[in-house]
Protein backbone atom coordinates (compact mmCIF):
# COMPACT_ATOMS: atom_id res chain seq x y z
CA UNK A 1 0.00 0.00 0.00
CA UNK A 2 1.61 3.48 -0.86
CA UNK A 3 2.02 5.99 1.78
CA UNK A 4 2.44 9.70 1.01
CA UNK A 5 5.93 9.25 1.44
CA UNK A 6 6.06 6.51 -1.34
CA UNK A 7 3.74 8.73 -3.52
CA UNK A 8 6.54 11.54 -3.52
CA UNK A 9 9.51 9.20 -3.90
CA UNK A 10 8.60 8.10 -7.27
CA UNK A 11 8.55 11.23 -8.89
CA UNK A 12 5.94 13.92 -9.30
CA UNK A 13 7.11 14.77 -12.58
CA UNK A 14 5.29 11.53 -13.52
CA UNK A 15 2.31 12.95 -12.76
CA UNK A 16 2.22 15.61 -15.06
CA UNK A 17 3.08 13.63 -17.44
CA UNK A 18 0.46 10.99 -17.27
CA UNK A 19 -2.29 14.15 -17.35
CA UNK A 20 -1.13 14.53 -21.00
CA UNK A 21 -1.55 11.32 -22.53
CA UNK A 22 -3.12 11.41 -25.89
CA UNK A 23 -6.33 10.30 -26.50
CA UNK A 24 -6.05 6.88 -28.96
CA UNK A 25 -9.00 6.31 -30.68
CA UNK A 26 -9.28 2.87 -32.02
CA UNK A 27 -11.92 1.07 -34.14
CA UNK A 28 -15.27 0.13 -32.44
CA UNK A 29 -15.74 -3.17 -31.07
CA UNK A 30 -19.11 -3.50 -30.12
CA UNK A 31 -19.36 -7.61 -28.91
CA UNK A 32 -20.05 -8.04 -26.00
CA UNK A 33 -17.34 -7.12 -22.46
CA UNK A 34 -17.44 -8.94 -19.71
CA UNK A 35 -17.09 -5.84 -17.21
CA UNK A 36 -16.21 -5.54 -13.54
CA UNK A 37 -17.63 -2.61 -11.79
CA UNK A 38 -15.36 -1.41 -8.53
CA UNK A 39 -18.85 0.30 -7.00
CA UNK A 40 -22.25 -0.64 -8.41
CA UNK A 41 -24.31 0.99 -6.11
CA UNK A 42 -25.00 4.29 -4.69
CA UNK A 43 -25.51 7.27 -7.37
CA UNK A 44 -23.51 6.84 -10.06
CA UNK A 45 -23.05 2.68 -9.86
CA UNK A 46 -27.13 1.75 -10.92
CA UNK A 47 -26.32 4.09 -13.72
CA UNK A 48 -23.57 2.83 -14.82
CA UNK A 49 -24.96 -1.16 -14.56
CA UNK A 50 -28.24 -0.58 -16.25
CA UNK A 51 -26.50 1.23 -19.55
CA UNK A 52 -24.11 -1.97 -19.65
CA UNK A 53 -26.53 -4.07 -19.34
CA UNK A 54 -28.63 -2.28 -21.72
CA UNK A 55 -25.98 -3.18 -24.26
CA UNK A 56 -25.86 -6.24 -23.95
CA UNK A 57 -22.79 -6.82 -21.87
CA UNK A 58 -22.12 -9.29 -18.88
CA UNK A 59 -21.78 -7.41 -15.62
CA UNK A 60 -20.20 -8.41 -12.06
CA UNK A 61 -19.80 -5.86 -9.40
CA UNK A 62 -17.72 -5.64 -6.16
CA UNK A 63 -18.57 -3.65 -3.38
CA UNK A 64 -18.70 -4.47 0.34
CA UNK A 65 -22.44 -5.66 0.05
CA UNK A 66 -23.51 -3.44 2.79
CA UNK A 67 -26.24 -1.89 0.40
CA UNK A 68 -28.64 -2.69 -2.46
CA UNK A 69 -28.00 -6.29 -2.64
CA UNK A 70 -29.83 -8.13 -4.83
CA UNK A 71 -31.04 -4.46 -6.32
CA UNK A 72 -30.20 -6.57 -10.19
CA UNK A 73 -31.29 -9.65 -9.67
CA UNK A 74 -29.95 -12.08 -11.17
CA UNK A 75 -28.76 -10.49 -14.63
CA UNK A 76 -25.26 -9.14 -12.22
CA UNK A 77 -22.64 -11.26 -10.39
CA UNK A 78 -21.70 -9.89 -7.19
CA UNK A 79 -18.59 -10.21 -4.94
CA UNK A 80 -18.14 -8.99 -1.88
CA UNK A 81 -14.76 -7.20 -0.47
CA UNK A 82 -13.22 -4.14 0.94
CA UNK A 83 -11.09 -2.20 -1.50
CA UNK A 84 -8.49 -1.52 1.46
CA UNK A 85 -8.04 -5.04 2.90
CA UNK A 86 -10.05 -7.64 1.04
CA UNK A 87 -9.62 -8.16 -2.88
CA UNK A 88 -10.12 -11.81 -2.36
CA UNK A 89 -13.24 -12.36 -4.74
CA UNK A 90 -11.27 -10.83 -7.70
CA UNK A 91 -8.41 -13.32 -7.68
CA UNK A 92 -8.34 -15.62 -10.51
CA UNK A 93 -10.70 -13.78 -12.51
CA UNK A 94 -10.55 -12.09 -15.87
CA UNK A 95 -12.43 -9.37 -17.40
CA UNK A 96 -12.31 -7.47 -20.30
CA UNK A 97 -12.48 -4.38 -18.65
CA UNK A 98 -12.61 -2.70 -14.71
CA UNK A 99 -14.74 0.47 -14.63
CA UNK A 100 -13.32 2.40 -10.72
CA UNK A 101 -16.48 4.48 -10.06
CA UNK A 102 -16.04 3.43 -5.85
CA UNK A 103 -11.93 5.15 -5.28
CA UNK A 104 -13.39 8.80 -4.00
CA UNK A 105 -12.20 9.29 -0.14
CA UNK A 106 -8.50 10.16 0.46
CA UNK A 107 -7.52 6.82 0.68
CA UNK A 108 -8.38 6.54 -3.00
CA UNK A 109 -4.19 6.14 -4.84
CA UNK A 110 -3.99 3.08 -1.79
CA UNK A 111 -7.16 1.36 -2.95
CA UNK A 112 -6.45 2.11 -6.86
CA UNK A 113 -2.71 0.75 -6.38
CA UNK A 114 -4.16 -2.62 -4.37
CA UNK A 115 -6.90 -2.73 -7.55
CA UNK A 116 -4.82 -2.44 -10.16
CA UNK A 117 -1.60 -4.17 -8.95
CA UNK A 118 -3.97 -7.26 -8.82
CA UNK A 119 -6.41 -7.16 -11.87
CA UNK A 120 -3.44 -5.50 -14.40
CA UNK A 121 -2.71 -9.12 -15.84
CA UNK A 122 -6.56 -10.04 -15.89
CA UNK A 123 -7.91 -7.19 -17.39
CA UNK A 124 -7.16 -5.45 -21.20
CA UNK A 125 -8.15 -1.84 -20.05
CA UNK A 126 -9.00 -0.08 -16.55
CA UNK A 127 -11.08 3.03 -16.61
CA UNK A 128 -10.85 4.96 -13.56
CA UNK A 129 -13.32 7.77 -12.63
CA UNK A 130 -11.38 10.40 -11.41
CA UNK A 131 -12.91 14.18 -11.23
CA UNK A 132 -12.38 17.42 -12.38
CA UNK A 133 -10.74 18.54 -9.01
CA UNK A 134 -7.66 17.40 -9.80
CA UNK A 135 -6.40 20.86 -11.63
CA UNK A 136 -4.18 22.72 -10.01
CA UNK A 137 -4.92 25.93 -12.04
CA UNK A 138 -8.45 26.43 -13.46
CA UNK A 139 -7.52 29.89 -14.84
CA UNK A 140 -7.33 29.07 -18.66
CA UNK A 141 -9.93 29.54 -21.18
CA UNK A 142 -10.42 27.38 -22.67
CA UNK A 143 -9.62 24.51 -20.09
CA UNK A 144 -8.12 21.06 -21.23
CA UNK A 145 -6.46 17.77 -19.68
CA UNK A 146 -3.28 19.64 -20.71
CA UNK A 147 -3.91 21.77 -17.74
CA UNK A 148 -1.75 20.64 -14.49
CA UNK A 149 -2.75 18.54 -11.75
CA UNK A 150 -2.47 18.84 -8.09
CA UNK A 151 0.43 17.80 -6.19
CA UNK A 152 1.90 17.75 -2.83
CA UNK A 153 4.38 20.50 -4.33
CA UNK A 154 2.13 22.68 -6.20
CA UNK A 155 -0.40 22.66 -3.46
CA UNK A 156 1.10 21.13 -0.05
CA UNK A 157 -1.14 19.59 2.68
CA UNK A 158 -0.28 19.92 6.33
CA UNK A 159 1.94 16.72 7.69
CA UNK A 160 -0.74 14.45 8.96
CA UNK A 161 -3.67 15.83 7.18
CA UNK A 162 -5.23 13.45 4.95
CA UNK A 163 -4.77 14.15 0.89
CA UNK A 164 -7.77 16.50 -0.59
CA UNK A 165 -10.21 14.91 -2.29
CA UNK A 166 -8.27 16.50 -5.67
CA UNK A 167 -5.07 15.75 -4.41
CA UNK A 168 -6.29 11.76 -3.84
CA UNK A 169 -7.94 11.59 -7.11
CA UNK A 170 -4.63 13.19 -8.92
CA UNK A 171 -2.41 10.45 -6.94
CA UNK A 172 -4.71 7.71 -8.01
CA UNK A 173 -4.46 8.39 -11.85
CA UNK A 174 -1.05 8.33 -11.38
CA UNK A 175 -0.75 5.29 -9.75
CA UNK A 176 -3.00 3.59 -12.29
CA UNK A 177 -0.53 5.25 -15.59
CA UNK A 178 2.17 3.39 -13.67
CA UNK A 179 1.10 -0.05 -13.15
CA UNK A 180 -0.86 -0.14 -16.56
CA UNK A 181 1.10 2.20 -18.93
CA UNK A 182 -0.81 2.42 -21.98
CA UNK A 183 -4.75 0.45 -20.55
CA UNK A 184 -5.59 3.21 -18.67
CA UNK A 185 -8.54 5.12 -19.37
CA UNK A 186 -9.55 8.37 -17.02
CA UNK A 187 -12.37 10.23 -16.75
CA UNK A 188 -12.61 13.55 -15.10
CA UNK A 189 -16.67 14.34 -14.31
CA UNK A 190 -17.70 17.85 -13.18
CA UNK A 191 -20.44 18.11 -10.71
CA UNK A 192 -22.49 14.76 -11.93
CA UNK A 193 -26.30 15.43 -12.11
CA UNK A 194 -29.93 13.62 -12.49
CA UNK A 195 -32.62 11.68 -11.04
CA UNK A 196 -31.13 9.33 -8.39
CA UNK A 197 -29.00 12.14 -6.80
CA UNK A 198 -28.87 12.72 -3.22
CA UNK A 199 -27.11 15.23 -3.05
CA UNK A 200 -29.33 17.81 -4.46
CA UNK A 201 -26.50 20.34 -5.33
CA UNK A 202 -28.65 20.00 -9.10
CA UNK A 203 -31.76 19.33 -7.95
CA UNK A 204 -32.24 22.64 -6.03
CA UNK A 205 -32.36 24.02 -9.37
CA UNK A 206 -35.36 22.76 -11.07
CA UNK A 207 -37.00 22.25 -7.63
CA UNK A 208 -36.35 26.03 -6.79
CA UNK A 209 -37.83 26.59 -10.47
CA UNK A 210 -40.65 24.93 -10.66
CA UNK A 211 -41.43 26.86 -7.17
CA UNK A 212 -42.05 29.80 -9.39
CA UNK A 213 -42.48 33.37 -7.88
CA UNK A 214 -39.05 35.83 -7.47
CA UNK A 215 -35.72 33.74 -7.51
CA UNK A 216 -32.60 35.00 -6.76
CA UNK A 217 -30.07 33.98 -8.88
CA UNK A 218 -26.34 34.91 -8.90
CA UNK A 219 -24.18 37.10 -11.16
CA UNK A 220 -25.29 38.46 -13.96
CA UNK A 221 -25.78 35.48 -15.96
CA UNK A 222 -22.42 35.58 -17.67
CA UNK A 223 -21.25 33.20 -15.52
CA UNK A 224 -20.80 29.74 -17.33
CA UNK A 225 -21.97 26.23 -16.13
CA UNK A 226 -20.71 22.95 -17.31
CA UNK A 227 -21.91 19.51 -15.63
CA UNK A 228 -22.90 16.15 -16.71
CA UNK A 229 -25.73 14.23 -16.38
CA UNK A 230 -24.90 10.82 -14.51
CA UNK A 231 -26.31 9.28 -18.06
CA UNK A 232 -24.18 10.34 -20.13
CA UNK A 233 -21.12 9.65 -18.13
CA UNK A 234 -22.13 6.18 -17.87
CA UNK A 235 -22.99 6.34 -21.31
CA UNK A 236 -19.76 7.69 -22.04
CA UNK A 237 -17.34 5.34 -19.70
CA UNK A 238 -19.27 2.41 -21.62
CA UNK A 239 -18.64 3.33 -25.13
CA UNK A 240 -14.71 3.93 -24.14
CA UNK A 241 -14.77 0.10 -22.78
CA UNK A 242 -16.96 -0.66 -26.01
CA UNK A 243 -14.06 0.70 -27.78
CA UNK A 244 -11.04 0.10 -26.31
CA UNK A 245 -10.11 4.22 -25.97
CA UNK A 246 -7.47 4.71 -23.89
CA UNK A 247 -6.15 8.14 -22.34
CA UNK A 248 -7.45 10.97 -20.34
CA UNK A 249 -10.90 13.00 -21.00
CA UNK A 250 -12.88 15.32 -18.92
CA UNK A 251 -16.95 14.59 -18.28
CA UNK A 252 -18.25 17.83 -18.38
CA UNK A 253 -20.96 19.74 -21.29
CA UNK A 254 -21.89 21.64 -23.09
CA UNK A 255 -18.92 22.41 -25.16
CA UNK A 256 -17.36 25.29 -23.90
CA UNK A 257 -20.07 25.64 -20.98
CA UNK A 258 -23.41 27.34 -20.92
CA UNK A 259 -23.76 31.08 -19.37
CA UNK A 260 -25.56 30.64 -16.20
CA UNK A 261 -29.07 32.40 -17.88
CA UNK A 262 -29.21 29.95 -20.33
CA UNK A 263 -28.73 27.48 -17.57
CA UNK A 264 -31.68 28.52 -15.53
CA UNK A 265 -33.99 29.21 -18.54
CA UNK A 266 -33.70 25.64 -19.81
CA UNK A 267 -34.42 24.58 -16.60
CA UNK A 268 -37.24 26.81 -16.72
CA UNK A 269 -38.55 25.11 -20.11
CA UNK A 270 -38.26 21.57 -18.72
CA UNK A 271 -39.89 21.93 -15.64
CA UNK A 272 -42.52 24.03 -17.18
CA UNK A 273 -42.66 27.02 -14.78
CA UNK A 274 -43.25 30.59 -14.86
CA UNK A 275 -40.84 32.77 -12.09
CA UNK A 276 -39.34 36.33 -12.49
CA UNK A 277 -35.71 36.16 -11.62
CA UNK A 278 -33.51 38.90 -9.55
CA UNK A 279 -29.63 38.66 -10.30
CA UNK A 280 -27.75 39.39 -7.71
CA UNK A 281 -23.72 40.55 -7.42
CA UNK A 282 -21.67 37.39 -6.53
CA UNK A 283 -19.49 39.55 -4.88
CA UNK A 284 -22.65 40.59 -2.54
CA UNK A 285 -23.20 37.25 -1.92
CA UNK A 286 -19.57 36.13 -0.94
CA UNK A 287 -20.06 39.41 1.44
CA UNK A 288 -23.38 38.17 3.12
CA UNK A 289 -22.22 34.68 3.84
CA UNK A 290 -23.43 33.41 0.27
CA UNK A 291 -20.18 31.38 -1.05
CA UNK A 292 -20.38 30.33 -5.31
CA UNK A 293 -20.27 26.37 -5.84
CA UNK A 294 -20.65 26.27 -1.34
CA UNK A 295 -24.06 24.53 0.08
CA UNK A 296 -26.28 28.06 -0.75
CA UNK A 297 -24.79 27.95 -4.45
CA UNK A 298 -24.69 24.94 -5.97
CA UNK A 299 -23.44 24.66 -9.32
CA UNK A 300 -22.21 28.14 -9.37
CA UNK A 301 -19.12 29.20 -9.74
CA UNK A 302 -17.36 32.89 -10.81
CA UNK A 303 -15.95 32.96 -14.37
CA UNK A 304 -12.95 34.98 -13.34
CA UNK A 305 -9.23 34.90 -11.63
CA UNK A 306 -8.25 31.02 -11.04
CA UNK A 307 -11.46 29.34 -12.00
CA UNK A 308 -11.99 31.41 -15.10
CA UNK A 309 -11.64 28.17 -16.38
CA UNK A 310 -13.96 26.26 -13.89
CA UNK A 311 -16.87 25.52 -16.74
CA UNK A 312 -15.01 26.39 -19.74
CA UNK A 313 -13.34 22.94 -21.36
CA UNK A 314 -13.00 22.44 -25.03
CA UNK A 315 -14.27 18.84 -25.20
CA UNK A 316 -13.57 18.57 -28.74
CA UNK A 317 -11.68 15.25 -27.90
CA UNK A 318 -14.26 13.68 -25.73
CA UNK A 319 -16.90 14.22 -28.31
CA UNK A 320 -14.95 12.65 -31.08
CA UNK A 321 -14.42 9.90 -28.52
CA UNK A 322 -18.27 9.15 -27.86
CA UNK A 323 -19.26 11.76 -25.50
CA UNK A 324 -22.94 12.91 -25.98
CA UNK A 325 -24.85 15.65 -23.59
CA UNK A 326 -28.36 15.68 -23.48
CA UNK A 327 -30.18 19.04 -23.32
CA UNK A 328 -30.75 20.82 -19.78
CA UNK A 329 -34.13 21.04 -20.13
CA UNK A 330 -34.32 16.93 -20.23
CA UNK A 331 -31.96 16.78 -17.61
CA UNK A 332 -34.32 18.97 -15.03
CA UNK A 333 -37.51 17.35 -15.91
CA UNK A 334 -36.25 14.06 -15.30
CA UNK A 335 -34.75 15.04 -11.98
CA UNK A 336 -37.65 17.20 -10.94
CA UNK A 337 -40.26 13.98 -12.14
CA UNK A 338 -37.48 11.45 -9.74
CA UNK A 339 -37.56 14.14 -6.70
CA UNK A 340 -41.28 14.00 -6.75
CA UNK A 341 -41.60 10.26 -6.00
CA UNK A 342 -39.61 10.91 -2.71
CA UNK A 343 -41.15 10.81 0.61
CA UNK A 344 -42.74 14.63 1.78
CA UNK A 345 -40.28 14.87 4.43
CA UNK A 346 -37.34 14.91 2.41
CA UNK A 347 -38.74 17.09 -0.18
CA UNK A 348 -38.94 19.60 2.94
CA UNK A 349 -35.30 19.19 3.69
CA UNK A 350 -33.31 19.66 0.38
CA UNK A 351 -29.87 19.80 1.30
CA UNK A 352 -28.55 22.62 -0.58
CA UNK A 353 -29.72 26.21 -1.53
CA UNK A 354 -31.45 29.04 -0.05
CA UNK A 355 -33.81 28.15 2.41
CA UNK A 356 -37.00 30.14 1.64
CA UNK A 357 -36.87 32.87 4.41
CA UNK A 358 -33.23 33.25 3.43
CA UNK A 359 -33.68 33.97 0.02
CA UNK A 360 -36.55 36.88 0.71
CA UNK A 361 -33.83 37.84 3.26
CA UNK A 362 -31.04 38.32 0.53
CA UNK A 363 -33.04 40.04 -2.04
CA UNK A 364 -34.29 42.44 0.57
CA UNK A 365 -31.19 43.29 1.11
CA UNK A 366 -29.73 43.61 -2.16
CA UNK A 367 -32.68 45.52 -3.08
CA UNK A 368 -32.05 47.85 -0.36
CA UNK A 369 -28.28 48.69 -1.37
CA UNK A 370 -29.59 49.01 -4.76
CA UNK A 371 -32.15 51.61 -3.91
CA UNK A 372 -34.72 49.88 -5.52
Amino acid sequence: MYSRRDFIATGLTALGAASLVDPRYLVPARAAKKLLILGGTGFVGPHNVREALKRGHQVTIFNRGKSGKGMFGKDVEELAGDRASDLSALKGRKWDAVIDESASLASAPEWVKLSGELLRDNVEQYLFISTRSVYFDLSSVPMTNAAPVLTLENSPIEAGKPLSYGHAKAYAEKALHEIMPGRVTVVRPGLIVGPEDDTDRFTYWPVRIARGGEVLVPGDGSDHVQIIDVRDLMKFCVTLTENRTFGVFNGVGPQGGQPFREFVSRIQKGVGSNPTYTWVDADFLRANGANPYGRELPVYQVMRGRTAGFARFDITPELKAGLTVRPMEDTARDTLAWWKTLPADRQAAIKTGFTPEREQALLALWKARAGK
